[in-house]
Protein backbone atom coordinates (compact mmCIF):
# COMPACT_ATOMS: atom_id res chain seq x y z
CA UNK A 1 0.00 0.00 0.00
CA UNK A 2 1.36 3.37 -0.38
CA UNK A 3 2.53 5.48 1.87
CA UNK A 4 -0.15 8.18 2.04
CA UNK A 5 2.42 10.43 3.94
CA UNK A 6 4.43 10.44 0.72
CA UNK A 7 2.00 12.87 -0.54
CA UNK A 8 2.51 15.17 1.48
CA UNK A 9 6.32 15.23 1.67
CA UNK A 10 8.88 18.12 3.87
CA UNK A 11 8.93 20.41 1.10
CA UNK A 12 5.26 20.60 0.39
CA UNK A 13 4.59 20.66 4.33
CA UNK A 14 6.55 23.03 4.71
CA UNK A 15 5.15 25.56 1.54
CA UNK A 16 1.72 24.45 3.07
CA UNK A 17 2.35 25.65 7.10
CA UNK A 18 4.19 28.93 5.51
CA UNK A 19 1.04 29.75 3.81
CA UNK A 20 -1.01 28.97 6.58
CA UNK A 21 1.33 30.93 8.97
CA UNK A 22 0.76 34.28 6.58
CA UNK A 23 -3.02 33.32 6.31
CA UNK A 24 -3.16 32.92 10.13
CA UNK A 25 -1.27 36.66 10.40
CA UNK A 26 -3.76 38.02 7.83
CA UNK A 27 -6.97 36.83 10.21
CA UNK A 28 -5.27 37.23 13.08
CA UNK A 29 -5.54 41.63 11.58
CA UNK A 30 -8.48 40.85 10.43
CA UNK A 31 -10.11 39.41 13.94
CA UNK A 32 -8.61 42.98 15.29
CA UNK A 33 -10.31 45.10 12.73
CA UNK A 34 -13.66 43.47 12.65
CA UNK A 35 -15.11 46.00 15.45
CA UNK A 36 -14.03 48.82 13.27
CA UNK A 37 -15.52 47.31 10.17
CA UNK A 38 -18.73 46.35 11.77
CA UNK A 39 -18.86 49.64 13.05
CA UNK A 40 -18.12 51.79 9.92
CA UNK A 41 -20.76 50.11 8.65
CA UNK A 42 -22.89 50.69 11.38
CA UNK A 43 -22.20 54.20 10.89
CA UNK A 44 -22.62 53.56 6.65
CA UNK A 45 -26.35 52.46 7.37
CA UNK A 46 -27.25 55.27 9.56
CA UNK A 47 -25.37 57.89 7.47
CA UNK A 48 -27.68 56.55 4.57
CA UNK A 49 -30.93 57.60 6.50
CA UNK A 50 -29.19 61.38 7.13
CA UNK A 51 -29.57 63.71 4.74
CA UNK A 52 -27.64 66.70 6.55
CA UNK A 53 -24.93 67.00 9.07
CA UNK A 54 -26.05 69.60 12.07
CA UNK A 55 -23.84 72.98 12.42
CA UNK A 56 -22.53 72.40 15.72
CA UNK A 57 -22.21 75.51 17.57
CA UNK A 58 -20.46 76.15 21.30
CA UNK A 59 -22.62 79.42 21.89
CA UNK A 60 -25.94 78.64 22.80
CA UNK A 61 -28.90 80.73 20.99
CA UNK A 62 -30.77 81.70 24.11
CA UNK A 63 -26.96 83.82 24.45
CA UNK A 64 -26.81 85.33 21.36
CA UNK A 65 -30.70 85.83 21.46
CA UNK A 66 -30.66 87.56 25.50
CA UNK A 67 -27.66 90.16 23.89
CA UNK A 68 -29.54 90.88 20.46
CA UNK A 69 -32.92 91.97 22.58
CA UNK A 70 -34.70 89.87 22.13
CA UNK A 71 -34.63 88.40 26.16
CA UNK A 72 -36.03 91.48 28.03
CA UNK A 73 -33.64 92.14 30.76
CA UNK A 74 -30.93 92.36 27.75
CA UNK A 75 -33.05 94.79 26.24
CA UNK A 76 -33.36 97.28 28.91
CA UNK A 77 -29.48 96.73 29.87
CA UNK A 78 -27.27 99.60 28.88
CA UNK A 79 -24.38 97.37 29.20
CA UNK A 80 -24.58 96.02 25.73
CA UNK A 81 -23.92 98.61 22.72
CA UNK A 82 -25.99 98.28 19.46
CA UNK A 83 -23.02 96.85 17.19
CA UNK A 84 -22.85 94.14 19.91
CA UNK A 85 -26.61 93.22 19.82
CA UNK A 86 -26.38 93.59 15.79
CA UNK A 87 -23.35 91.21 15.99
CA UNK A 88 -25.46 88.54 18.15
CA UNK A 89 -28.61 89.09 15.91
CA UNK A 90 -25.99 88.47 12.79
CA UNK A 91 -24.64 85.72 14.51
CA UNK A 92 -28.13 84.10 14.92
CA UNK A 93 -29.08 84.58 11.21
CA UNK A 94 -26.39 82.69 10.01
CA UNK A 95 -26.28 79.34 11.47
CA UNK A 96 -29.79 79.20 9.77
CA UNK A 97 -28.93 80.88 6.43
CA UNK A 98 -25.81 78.28 6.39
CA UNK A 99 -28.13 75.24 7.45
CA UNK A 100 -30.10 76.32 4.71
CA UNK A 101 -27.88 75.92 2.21
CA UNK A 102 -26.67 72.75 3.51
CA UNK A 103 -30.24 71.22 2.96
CA UNK A 104 -30.17 72.88 -0.85
CA UNK A 105 -26.72 70.80 -0.98
CA UNK A 106 -27.47 67.78 0.74
CA UNK A 107 -27.74 64.33 -0.67
CA UNK A 108 -28.29 60.79 0.88
CA UNK A 109 -25.58 58.53 1.29
CA UNK A 110 -25.52 55.02 -0.12
CA UNK A 111 -23.96 52.13 0.91
CA UNK A 112 -22.74 48.58 -0.85
CA UNK A 113 -20.96 45.53 0.99
CA UNK A 114 -18.70 43.70 0.44
CA UNK A 115 -19.23 39.91 -0.98
CA UNK A 116 -18.05 36.73 1.38
CA UNK A 117 -17.43 33.42 0.41
CA UNK A 118 -19.83 30.80 1.71
CA UNK A 119 -17.60 27.73 2.18
CA UNK A 120 -16.44 26.37 5.61
CA UNK A 121 -12.44 26.00 4.50
CA UNK A 122 -11.18 29.16 2.61
CA UNK A 123 -10.71 29.75 -0.89
CA UNK A 124 -6.94 30.74 0.08
CA UNK A 125 -6.63 27.19 1.61
CA UNK A 126 -7.80 25.40 -1.42
CA UNK A 127 -5.88 27.33 -4.24
CA UNK A 128 -2.55 26.29 -1.76
CA UNK A 129 -3.41 22.87 -2.46
CA UNK A 130 -4.28 23.47 -6.30
CA UNK A 131 -0.75 25.51 -6.55
CA UNK A 132 1.51 25.36 -3.81
CA UNK A 133 4.53 27.37 -5.79
CA UNK A 134 2.18 30.71 -7.09
CA UNK A 135 0.15 30.48 -3.29
CA UNK A 136 3.68 30.49 -1.70
CA UNK A 137 4.75 33.30 -3.57
CA UNK A 138 1.06 35.49 -3.60
CA UNK A 139 1.07 34.34 0.25
CA UNK A 140 4.13 36.32 1.04
CA UNK A 141 2.65 39.44 -0.85
CA UNK A 142 -0.55 38.97 0.63
CA UNK A 143 1.24 39.08 4.00
CA UNK A 144 3.44 42.27 2.69
CA UNK A 145 0.07 43.89 1.52
CA UNK A 146 -1.80 43.24 4.88
CA UNK A 147 1.14 44.03 7.22
CA UNK A 148 1.68 47.60 4.87
CA UNK A 149 -1.87 48.46 5.38
CA UNK A 150 -1.82 47.90 9.06
CA UNK A 151 0.86 49.71 9.67
CA UNK A 152 -0.71 52.64 8.38
CA UNK A 153 -3.99 51.99 9.27
CA UNK A 154 -2.08 52.25 13.26
CA UNK A 155 -0.55 55.62 12.03
CA UNK A 156 -1.53 58.17 14.78
CA UNK A 157 0.15 61.26 13.28
CA UNK A 158 -2.01 64.64 13.71
CA UNK A 159 -2.12 66.50 10.28
CA UNK A 160 -3.31 69.75 10.64
CA UNK A 161 -4.32 73.12 7.83
CA UNK A 162 -4.95 75.95 9.33
CA UNK A 163 -6.84 78.84 7.72
CA UNK A 164 -7.43 82.33 7.61
CA UNK A 165 -10.48 83.66 6.40
CA UNK A 166 -9.86 87.54 6.92
CA UNK A 167 -12.98 88.53 8.31
CA UNK A 168 -14.67 87.53 5.73
CA UNK A 169 -17.54 84.63 5.17
CA UNK A 170 -15.32 83.16 2.18
CA UNK A 171 -14.24 79.15 3.55
CA UNK A 172 -12.00 77.60 3.67
CA UNK A 173 -9.86 80.93 3.93
CA UNK A 174 -6.44 81.31 2.87
CA UNK A 175 -4.13 78.32 4.11
CA UNK A 176 -1.57 80.28 6.38
CA UNK A 177 -0.03 77.18 8.58
CA UNK A 178 0.11 73.49 7.87
CA UNK A 179 1.68 70.44 9.71
CA UNK A 180 5.27 70.79 10.97
CA UNK A 181 5.82 74.36 10.48
CA UNK A 182 6.45 77.32 12.40
CA UNK A 183 4.81 79.66 14.50
CA UNK A 184 3.54 82.67 12.88
CA UNK A 185 2.08 86.35 14.13
CA UNK A 186 -1.43 85.51 14.57
CA UNK A 187 -2.31 84.20 18.12
CA UNK A 188 -5.40 82.66 16.95
CA UNK A 189 -3.81 80.67 14.47
CA UNK A 190 -1.23 79.71 16.67
CA UNK A 191 -4.13 78.49 19.48
CA UNK A 192 -6.15 76.16 16.85
CA UNK A 193 -3.17 74.95 15.24
CA UNK A 194 -1.89 73.90 19.14
CA UNK A 195 -5.32 72.92 20.17
CA UNK A 196 -6.15 70.55 17.28
CA UNK A 197 -2.78 68.66 18.60
CA UNK A 198 -3.90 68.60 22.51
CA UNK A 199 -6.93 67.19 21.67
CA UNK A 200 -5.92 64.42 18.88
CA UNK A 201 -3.40 63.40 21.46
CA UNK A 202 -6.02 62.87 23.83
CA UNK A 203 -7.88 60.39 22.07
CA UNK A 204 -5.43 59.32 20.86
CA UNK A 205 -2.96 58.61 23.99
CA UNK A 206 -5.94 57.69 26.14
CA UNK A 207 -8.47 55.34 24.08
CA UNK A 208 -6.13 54.92 21.48
CA UNK A 209 -8.34 56.46 18.51
CA UNK A 210 -6.93 57.55 15.17
CA UNK A 211 -7.94 61.46 14.61
CA UNK A 212 -11.37 62.26 14.44
CA UNK A 213 -12.33 59.00 12.03
CA UNK A 214 -10.26 56.41 14.16
CA UNK A 215 -8.95 56.30 10.43
CA UNK A 216 -6.44 59.63 10.49
CA UNK A 217 -8.54 62.61 9.35
CA UNK A 218 -7.18 65.63 9.19
CA UNK A 219 -7.91 68.31 11.27
CA UNK A 220 -9.07 71.65 8.94
CA UNK A 221 -9.53 75.26 11.01
CA UNK A 222 -10.37 78.19 9.69
CA UNK A 223 -10.35 81.35 12.22
CA UNK A 224 -11.26 84.97 11.10
CA UNK A 225 -14.16 84.28 10.01
CA UNK A 226 -17.06 87.25 10.28
CA UNK A 227 -19.65 87.14 7.78
CA UNK A 228 -18.62 90.17 5.15
CA UNK A 229 -21.68 92.92 5.75
CA UNK A 230 -21.55 92.17 9.46
CA UNK A 231 -21.23 95.03 12.10
CA UNK A 232 -18.83 93.22 14.35
CA UNK A 233 -17.37 89.85 15.04
CA UNK A 234 -18.38 86.70 14.62
CA UNK A 235 -19.66 85.30 17.91
CA UNK A 236 -19.33 81.86 17.88
CA UNK A 237 -17.24 78.50 16.80
CA UNK A 238 -18.74 75.68 15.05
CA UNK A 239 -18.31 72.50 13.82
CA UNK A 240 -19.21 71.82 10.04
CA UNK A 241 -20.44 67.76 9.76
CA UNK A 242 -20.35 68.62 5.87
CA UNK A 243 -17.41 69.86 5.20
CA UNK A 244 -15.32 68.30 8.42
CA UNK A 245 -13.67 71.22 9.83
CA UNK A 246 -14.06 73.68 12.28
CA UNK A 247 -14.57 77.15 12.21
CA UNK A 248 -14.18 80.67 14.51
CA UNK A 249 -15.32 83.55 15.00
CA UNK A 250 -13.13 86.51 16.50
CA UNK A 251 -16.12 87.59 19.05
CA UNK A 252 -17.53 91.35 18.73
CA UNK A 253 -14.98 92.45 21.91
CA UNK A 254 -17.74 93.71 23.34
CA UNK A 255 -19.51 90.76 24.55
CA UNK A 256 -17.75 87.92 23.53
CA UNK A 257 -13.87 88.06 23.11
CA UNK A 258 -12.06 85.34 21.05
CA UNK A 259 -13.46 82.10 20.42
CA UNK A 260 -10.13 80.28 19.68
CA UNK A 261 -8.72 81.59 23.51
CA UNK A 262 -10.24 78.52 25.26
CA UNK A 263 -8.78 74.95 24.55
CA UNK A 264 -12.60 73.61 26.28
CA UNK A 265 -14.20 75.51 22.93
CA UNK A 266 -11.36 73.77 21.04
CA UNK A 267 -12.04 70.63 22.17
CA UNK A 268 -15.72 70.70 22.45
CA UNK A 269 -16.21 70.86 18.68
CA UNK A 270 -13.57 68.88 17.69
CA UNK A 271 -15.30 66.47 19.69
CA UNK A 272 -18.91 66.66 17.89
CA UNK A 273 -16.41 65.41 14.90
CA UNK A 274 -16.18 62.17 17.51
CA UNK A 275 -19.90 61.98 17.81
CA UNK A 276 -20.13 62.49 14.20
CA UNK A 277 -18.13 59.53 13.07
CA UNK A 278 -19.03 57.41 16.24
CA UNK A 279 -22.14 57.26 17.56
CA UNK A 280 -23.84 60.14 15.19
CA UNK A 281 -26.39 61.60 16.98
CA UNK A 282 -29.36 63.63 15.85
CA UNK A 283 -29.21 67.13 16.67
CA UNK A 284 -32.82 67.45 17.94
CA UNK A 285 -34.42 66.85 21.33
CA UNK A 286 -32.66 64.29 23.87
CA UNK A 287 -30.49 63.01 21.15
CA UNK A 288 -29.38 66.90 20.26
CA UNK A 289 -28.46 67.27 23.80
CA UNK A 290 -26.44 63.84 23.90
CA UNK A 291 -24.86 65.28 21.60
CA UNK A 292 -24.22 68.23 22.56
CA UNK A 293 -23.25 66.53 26.50
CA UNK A 294 -20.85 64.62 24.61
CA UNK A 295 -18.78 67.65 23.12
CA UNK A 296 -18.93 68.79 26.73
CA UNK A 297 -17.70 65.98 28.44
CA UNK A 298 -14.78 64.94 25.74
CA UNK A 299 -14.05 68.75 25.51
CA UNK A 300 -13.90 69.25 29.64
CA UNK A 301 -11.96 65.72 29.39
CA UNK A 302 -9.41 66.85 26.82
CA UNK A 303 -8.57 69.82 28.57
CA UNK A 304 -8.27 68.18 32.03
CA UNK A 305 -5.80 65.68 30.41
CA UNK A 306 -3.53 68.66 29.23
CA UNK A 307 -3.48 70.04 32.90
CA UNK A 308 -2.78 66.46 34.50
CA UNK A 309 -6.19 67.08 36.87
CA UNK A 310 -7.99 65.01 38.46
CA UNK A 311 -11.66 64.76 38.60
CA UNK A 312 -11.65 66.61 42.19
CA UNK A 313 -8.95 69.43 40.68
CA UNK A 314 -11.00 70.15 37.79
CA UNK A 315 -13.44 73.31 37.52
CA UNK A 316 -15.70 71.37 35.34
CA UNK A 317 -16.79 74.81 33.81
CA UNK A 318 -16.85 75.91 29.72
CA UNK A 319 -16.02 78.75 28.12
CA UNK A 320 -14.77 80.81 30.91
CA UNK A 321 -12.47 83.11 28.88
CA UNK A 322 -15.15 84.30 26.46
CA UNK A 323 -16.49 87.15 27.78
CA UNK A 324 -14.24 90.85 28.20
CA UNK A 325 -17.28 92.26 29.86
CA UNK A 326 -17.86 92.49 33.42
CA UNK A 327 -19.58 88.95 33.19
CA UNK A 328 -20.87 88.13 36.96
CA UNK A 329 -20.69 84.22 36.46
CA UNK A 330 -18.25 81.46 36.35
CA UNK A 331 -18.48 80.40 33.04
CA UNK A 332 -20.86 79.66 29.84
CA UNK A 333 -21.87 75.97 31.32
CA UNK A 334 -20.98 73.92 34.24
CA UNK A 335 -21.22 70.62 35.06
CA UNK A 336 -21.80 70.83 38.89
CA UNK A 337 -25.09 71.41 40.32
CA UNK A 338 -25.39 74.84 40.42
CA UNK A 339 -25.87 77.52 37.75
CA UNK A 340 -23.01 78.53 35.75
CA UNK A 341 -24.38 82.58 35.99
CA UNK A 342 -27.66 84.32 38.10
CA UNK A 343 -28.81 86.87 37.70
CA UNK A 344 -26.45 88.52 34.67
CA UNK A 345 -27.65 91.85 33.82
CA UNK A 346 -27.06 90.73 30.05
CA UNK A 347 -27.50 87.02 30.02
CA UNK A 348 -30.05 86.03 33.06
CA UNK A 349 -29.98 83.20 34.43
CA UNK A 350 -28.04 79.98 33.39
CA UNK A 351 -31.51 77.81 31.69
CA UNK A 352 -29.71 74.30 32.05
CA UNK A 353 -31.16 71.90 34.41
CA UNK A 354 -29.22 69.26 36.61
CA UNK A 355 -32.50 66.70 36.71
CA UNK A 356 -34.93 65.52 34.35
CA UNK A 357 -37.69 67.44 36.92
CA UNK A 358 -36.99 70.29 35.49
CA UNK A 359 -35.94 69.30 31.35
CA UNK A 360 -36.80 71.78 29.13
CA UNK A 361 -39.85 71.22 26.85
CA UNK A 362 -40.24 73.81 24.81
CA UNK A 363 -39.41 74.02 21.29
CA UNK A 364 -36.30 76.50 21.44
CA UNK A 365 -32.59 75.46 20.42
CA UNK A 366 -34.01 72.31 18.56
CA UNK A 367 -35.93 71.58 21.22
CA UNK A 368 -33.33 71.95 24.33
CA UNK A 369 -29.98 70.51 22.75
CA UNK A 370 -28.01 73.29 24.43
CA UNK A 371 -30.08 73.81 27.70
CA UNK A 372 -31.00 69.64 29.00
CA UNK A 373 -27.36 68.70 27.82
CA UNK A 374 -27.14 69.86 31.40
CA UNK A 375 -28.53 66.91 32.52
CA UNK A 376 -26.38 63.94 31.29
CA UNK A 377 -23.17 66.37 31.83
CA UNK A 378 -24.21 66.23 35.38
CA UNK A 379 -24.95 62.58 35.26
CA UNK A 380 -20.99 62.60 34.32
CA UNK A 381 -19.57 64.96 36.72
CA UNK A 382 -21.38 62.96 39.73
CA UNK A 383 -19.72 59.76 38.30
CA UNK A 384 -16.11 60.91 37.48
CA UNK A 385 -16.02 62.67 41.15
CA UNK A 386 -17.32 59.76 42.70
CA UNK A 387 -15.26 57.28 41.29
CA UNK A 388 -12.27 59.52 41.64
CA UNK A 389 -8.26 59.74 39.82
CA UNK A 390 -8.67 60.84 36.31
CA UNK A 391 -12.02 61.02 34.91
CA UNK A 392 -11.17 59.53 31.35
CA UNK A 393 -9.59 56.23 33.42
CA UNK A 394 -13.49 54.97 34.49
CA UNK A 395 -16.17 57.23 33.39
CA UNK A 396 -14.40 58.92 30.80
CA UNK A 397 -13.59 55.10 28.92
CA UNK A 398 -17.42 54.00 29.57
CA UNK A 399 -18.41 57.20 28.03
CA UNK A 400 -15.70 56.70 24.96
CA UNK A 401 -16.87 52.88 24.54
CA UNK A 402 -20.56 53.53 24.92
CA UNK A 403 -19.94 56.12 21.65
CA UNK A 404 -18.33 53.18 19.54
CA UNK A 405 -20.23 50.83 21.00
CA UNK A 406 -22.52 50.52 18.00
CA UNK A 407 -25.42 50.20 20.44
CA UNK A 408 -26.33 54.41 20.47
CA UNK A 409 -29.22 54.86 17.74
CA UNK A 410 -29.72 58.19 16.05
CA UNK A 411 -32.78 59.32 17.77
CA UNK A 412 -31.47 58.29 21.17
CA UNK A 413 -32.96 59.55 24.41
CA UNK A 414 -31.34 59.69 27.91
CA UNK A 415 -32.67 56.48 29.23
CA UNK A 416 -31.16 54.41 26.48
CA UNK A 417 -28.20 56.26 26.26
CA UNK A 418 -27.45 55.60 30.35
CA UNK A 419 -28.74 52.14 30.05
CA UNK A 420 -25.70 51.11 27.44
CA UNK A 421 -23.31 53.17 29.83
CA UNK A 422 -24.31 50.84 32.22
CA UNK A 423 -23.81 47.44 30.04
CA UNK A 424 -20.51 48.93 29.27
CA UNK A 425 -19.24 49.72 32.47
CA UNK A 426 -20.10 46.36 33.57
CA UNK A 427 -18.17 44.46 30.48
CA UNK A 428 -15.35 46.72 30.77
CA UNK A 429 -14.58 46.59 34.78
CA UNK A 430 -15.66 43.14 36.19
CA UNK A 431 -15.38 45.52 39.54
CA UNK A 432 -19.16 46.04 40.00
CA UNK A 433 -18.09 50.14 42.10
CA UNK A 434 -17.67 51.42 38.54
CA UNK A 435 -20.92 50.10 37.40
CA UNK A 436 -22.83 51.17 40.70
CA UNK A 437 -21.73 54.83 40.51
CA UNK A 438 -22.47 55.08 37.14
CA UNK A 439 -26.12 53.78 37.62
CA UNK A 440 -26.16 55.90 40.90
CA UNK A 441 -25.16 58.98 38.69
CA UNK A 442 -27.93 58.91 36.46
CA UNK A 443 -30.33 58.13 39.29
CA UNK A 444 -29.45 61.18 40.92
CA UNK A 445 -30.24 63.16 37.78
CA UNK A 446 -33.58 61.56 37.45
CA UNK A 447 -32.86 59.61 34.36
CA UNK A 448 -32.82 56.13 35.75
CA UNK A 449 -35.24 54.80 38.67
Amino acid sequence: MRDRRACFSWPHRKQFFTILHSKLITLIISIVCYKKLHLRIHLAIMEGTRQQYPICGFVPPYILEAVAGSDKDAKDSDLVSKEARAACQHTLQHVHSYADERKKSCTGTHVSYPSTGTGFIPEYILQAVADPKESLAKAHDDTQQTLKAADTQVSKSVQRKIYDCKETDDLPGKLVRSEGQARIKDRQVNNVYDGFKITHDFFSKVFGRNSLDDNGLPLFGSVHYKATDAPAGYNNAFWDGEEKRMVFGDGDHITFDYLTDSLDVIAHELSHGFVQFSSPLEYYSESGALNESCADVFGSMAEQWHMGQTAEDADWILGQTLFPVAFTGSALRTFKAGKAYTDDPVFGTDPQPKHMDNKYTGPKDGKGVHINSGIPNHAFYLAATSLGGKSWEKAGKVWYKTMISGKIPIKCDFKTFANVTVEIAEEEFPDAEVKNKIRDAWVKVGVLA
